[in-house]
């Protein structure tokens, strides 16, 4: 087994068939993909175009309105 230590490096989390995934991106766009079994990872989100929705029912994160065409 390669164990290589993960902070520090920045990736996206994604969603796929198989569930929520870790996804790394190597200097050549390649990628690396990260079965998601940490029970209380830390994470600081870098992305302009993420907001949090709320309402009664439900609280989501999502894309920006702009994105979602929400005015």
């Amino acid at each position: 087994m390669k164990i290589k230590l993960a902070n520090g490096v920045t990736g996206n989390i994604i969603r796929s068939g198989n569930g929520m995934m870790f996804r790394v991106y190597d200097e050549n766009q390649q990628f690396t993909d990260y079965d998601l079994n940490h029970s209380d990872l830390c994470v600081t989100i870098r992305d302009e175009d993420s907001a949090f929705y709320s309402d009664p029912q439900s609280d989501s994160l999502d894309h920006s309105p702009e994105t979602l065409g929400i005015k």
